[in-house]
């Protein structure tokens, strides 16, 4: 996807001074640039939804309302048109594959420098996949995961909320509340997370989930989560 004018770009990221050093290097690099910054996930679905067309978002992987890779997940699931690019200050080799086995098309270290980073936004931007030098991508995973991974990309955008929303230890009437649906719907998204994921109790789907989350599918407290729910 190569970009032939200025481009529209979301920050999605809970640190304001980060953000403003990424603003920075990008109004720098990309004159021109439109950009939209958001400090939760809250904010970045909020200004999609509202009809923000964006060529390409920044997200990070931990801020208000994401649990590990969910955000990308229900970006990837919600907005499959709008590329996106994790930026995250946990560069493990195995995040970076994992961000882009479920569909990013490039990860960005915190740690780059200004001048880096423009330079990651631009590939991405000109079409390319771009992550740190030195990320083997040739060993493969075991089945287990790649199973697991597969079955997480096949649910909907809302079942994604609610899968969250389960590993936070909220009841069926308070994810209802939050999401203003009914209990009998939120029963069948849990249903068929359950049936997808091919596990037999909310416990099970949050602890499967957890396994192969950048820190934990619930980074706060995965245990109490998983148990909670």
């Amino acid at each position: 996807m190569s970009i032939a004018q200025a481009p529209s770009i979301l920050i999605a990221d809970d640190h304001p001074l980060f953000r403003g050093a990424l603003r920075q290097a990008l109004v720098s690099a990309l004159p021109g640039t439109t950009l939209v910054e958001a400090g939760s996930f809250e904010a970045v679905t909020k200004a999609l939804a509202a009809g923000a067309e964006m060529d390409l978002i920044l997200l990070d992987l931990t801020m208000p309302g994401v649990q590990g890779f969910s955000g990308l997940l229900f970006l990837r699931a919600d907005y499959p048109q709008v590329p996106v690019m994790v930026v995250s200050a946990n560069d493990d080799p195995g995040v970076v594959k994992r961000c882009i086995e479920f569909g990013a098309l490039g990860f960005m270290p915190k740690t780059l420098d200004a001048g880096q980073m423009a330079e990651a936004v631009q590939s991405v931007l000109d079409g390319n996949v771009w992550v740190p030098a030195g990320i083997d991508f040739s060993a493969s995973q075991d089945g287990e995961t790649a199973d697991t991974i597969k079955r997480l990309m096949t649910l909907t955008p809302q079942q994604v909320r609610v899968l969250m929303m389960l590993s936070e230890g909220l009841l069926n009437k308070q994810i209802a509340y939050e999401l203003s649906v009914s209990e009998a719907t939120v029963k069948a998204h849990v249903s068929a997370i359950l049936q997808k994921l091919g596990v037999d109790s909310r416990t099970q789907a949050v602890i499967l989930a957890s396994k192969i989350a950048a820190t934990g599918w619930s980074p706060a407290d995965q245990g109490a989560s998983a148990s909670a729910a």
